[in-house]
């Protein structure tokens, strides 16, 4: 049994100086609990002594009872304003003109074949699709890591795909699930991989990518390699337990992973302040004892230098950091979704002309003399048409082998998967009508 006591007596036992409140008093009596004047910096003036708990080894003992609800703000870092201009002249990226037409290059390229690649899913031609729009200005962070760093994608990161190398017909063999499709035909579109560039193929269900990251990057830790991992993933997938688990994982074990956080205002239809309060998600890294940075996801030059610092912390250090991009989607969700169910169109065009990563990027280029109007309508030209001739052929080319459906499950064949395969076969055969195979591949 619990012994009973009085409010009142409880009151005589506390000293009436020892307990503040912050930021409102308790809804406790007045008589019981009385706050003082005591200031904190008074109070901080006096010995203070480290607990000798082992759960938060960096707290001290205090005679001021403090509640807190909210910290202070992170601060998003950016380079450069809407317009493109460089705020701190100590922070202009050192960065040759190659290096800098080839991240705005890839971004344009991405809007051009989003662009077809959106109709196409419209016209019934491919079966799903989701756009980059408004969030361009990640392809700075690809451009930061080393080509051997592995990465763990979402679904808005084709751009880090283009950036590394990946081909055009490689983009349009996985969106027709065709027999040139590196997935083999078993994704949905948009469902990226590539063993040869160090990119993880994607998975539908969310934030599943998240631990496996943190899982990766331990591995590459006991490996000895100067490498690390990025994981990309949208606010919407903070929300899952996936999240805490990958984060708390990696701090403790001192993972090199970047968990890089596209904060662009949406999980699906739902609002960031519907989703979550707190301060974003930035705090949720200082919360797991992590490095932590804000950055403005619509400034290329502002995700490439946090990407940049983030990846030597996690490489040199073995230590993992979050990085969360402010940005904003202006495409819909994807082809399954409608945005104007809940958000205004004036809002959408709002951010696409007041705070446009594309248009920051061209107009810093154009500062330096390294683009204008035609190289613009050029490169446009040139790779619409690159994508139309590999959207056209790779629609024409055949599904995967029947057979592929039973390969890759295990190293080798098992026999009940052997039977499987041949009792297919056989069917196929007796039944060629109900079992047309000829827009499918020969087996190999």
């Amino acid at each position: 049994m619990y012994a009973r006591v009085s409010v009142r007596a409880l009151a005589r036992s506390i000293p009436s100086k020892a307990i503040k409140t912050t930021p409102a008093p308790l809804a406790y009596s007045a008589k019981a609990f009385s706050t003082s004047a005591l200031s904190m910096d008074s109070h901080k003036k006096k010995e203070r002594v480290k607990v000798h708990f082992p759960g938060a080894l960096d707290s001290h003992f205090s005679q001021v009872l403090e509640i807190r609800e909210k910290m202070e703000p992170i601060d998003t870092f950016r380079v450069m304003d809407t317009d493109g201009k460089v705020l701190d002249k100590s922070l202009e990226p050192e960065v040759t003109e190659e290096f800098a037409t080839k991240i705005y290059k890839d971004m344009l390229t991405l809007n051009v074949m989003d662009l077809i690649l959106y109709e196409a899913q419209r016209q019934g031609r491919i079966s799903f699709y989701m756009t980059n729009a408004g969030e361009e200005a990640y392809i700075g962070s690809a451009a930061a890591l080393d080509p051997e760093d592995e990465i763990f994608g979402q679904y808005r990161e084709a751009g880090t795909l283009l950036y590394r190398g990946f081909t055009l017909d490689q983009f349009m063999n996985q969106c027709y699930s065709n027999d040139m499709d590196l997935g083999k035909g078993r994704q949905m579109p948009v469902h990226y991989g590539s063993k040869a560039l160090h990119f993880q193929t994607i998975s539908s269900p969310l934030a599943t990518q998240l631990p496996q990251a943190s899982g990766a990057a331990y591995a590459i830790k006991r490996s000895g390699k100067k490498n690390c991992v990025m994981c990309y993933f949208g606010e919407g997938a903070a929300s899952e337990g996936d999240f805490h688990a990958a984060l708390n994982i990696a701090a403790t074990t001192s993972c090199p992973v970047i968990f890089f956080c596209r904060n662009n205002g949406f999980a699906i239809s739902t609002p960031a302040n519907e989703q979550y309060k707190g301060d974003g998600i930035a705090s949720r890294g200082v919360g797991y004892g992590m490095h932590t940075i804000r950055v403005d996801g619509n400034d290329v030059w502002a995700v490439y230098k946090a990407t940049q610092e983030a990846r030597k912390i996690a490489v040199e250090q073995h230590k993992p950091v979050l990085i969360e991009a402010m940005t904003y989607r202006v495409g819909h969700h994807s082809t399954s979704d409608d945005s104007s169910a809940y958000r205004s169109k004036k809002e959408v065009e709002d951010w696409k002309r007041h705070d446009n990563p594309m248009v920051r990027m061209r107009k810093w280029l154009e500062s330096k003399g390294w683009w204008d109007e035609a190289r613009e309508n050029a490169h446009k030209s040139t790779q619409r048409t690159a994508v139309l001739k590999s959207f056209a052929a790779a629609e024409k080319r055949k599904k995967p082998a029947v057979s592929e459906m039973f390969n890759d499950v295990y190293d080798k064949l098992t026999p009940n998967l052997i039977e499987q395969k041949k009792e297919l076969e056989e069917l196929i055969k007796k039944y060629p009508a109900h079992y047309d195979t000829s827009n499918y591949a020969k087996e190999n």
